[in-house]
């Protein structure tokens, strides 16, 4: 049922800006953590792009299919 584990699988989290932001989420929306980037997710289908060395390389909105080229070629 739990795959064996003790600590939880899914957890719904606070993404917008304020004391509670999960750290995933405050590095993402902090351009002086991550480079470039302020702007918080516009909508739950925001999509984050992080590469092999932990850059936070692009940020599609909801409106942005993941079978978009553009998208898709940013995660080649």
């Amino acid at each position: 049922m739990n795959y064996g584990v003790s600590f939880p699988i899914a957890k719904k989290g606070v993404v917008i800006k304020n004391e509670e932001q999960q750290p995933l989420y405050k590095w993402l929306t902090d351009s002086k953590a991550n480079g470039w980037n302020n702007p918080q997710p516009d909508w739950n289908f925001s999509k984050y792009v992080i590469d092999e060395k932990g850059n936070l390389t692009n940020y599609f909105g909801p409106s942005i299919s993941p079978l978009d080229d553009e998208f898709l070629e940013a995660v080649e």
